[in-house]
């Protein structure tokens, strides 16, 4: 695993547990040489995602839209930035830069990239991991309905498996490590 592509918020959330997952994840993903790869913003979760995986001698890559370059929240001291059009092409991009996908707390935008790659997984477009850092019960209630949609017949057992969850990034990725 040489690339991990991290979803999370712009905003940091009114927990410091989701400050300290995002710090957490991304001190040991420099460590291990795993080069981030993210939405290349300056703000929020992202931003401190970014900031501490190069303060550990990390590698990330970001991947911004141009509107938003334009608001002025591009990361400016990235090891790559690239400036795409759309939101489409970055997810497809950051897809593309990934070996696997986490995600950390966040919004609508958070939780709607990582559905399209759970998506683009049971499609059989990519076998990658994905999964989710689950702070403090942060995401119960996703999997709760995740959990519903199976029992009700509308995900396969063997789909709703591949979500790996986990309470923390390093537990996260030492899973993926050891299958």
């Amino acid at each position: 695993m040489k690339s991990v592509c991290v979803y999370c918020g712009s905003s940091l959330g009114n927990d410091p547990a989701y400050a300290e997952a995002a710090t957490q994840l991304a001190t040991v993903l420099a460590t291990r040489g795993i080069r981030v790869v993210y939405g290349g913003a300056s703000v929020g979760l992202m931003g401190l995602v970014a900031d501490t995986a190069l303060a550990a001698g990390g590698e990330v890559a970001g991947v911004i839209p141009q509107v938003l370059v334009d608001k002025e929240i591009a990361h400016p001291g990235l090891t790559e930035l690239h400036t795409v059009g759309s939101m489409h092409e970055r997810k497809a991009l950051m897809a593309e830069l990934s070996d696997a996908f986490i995600a950390l707390p966040g919004g609508i935008g958070t939780l709607e990239e990582l559905i399209e790659v759970y998506t683009w997984s049971y499609l059989g477009i990519h076998d990658k991991p994905f999964g989710l850092v689950n702070t403090n019960g942060y995401y119960d209630g996703f999997t709760a309905f995740l959990d519903h949609a199976s029992a009700a017949g509308f995900l396969k057992p063997e789909s709703r498996a591949k979500l790996t969850v986990s309470p923390d990034g390093p537990t996260l990725l030492a899973e993926w490590l050891r299958a």
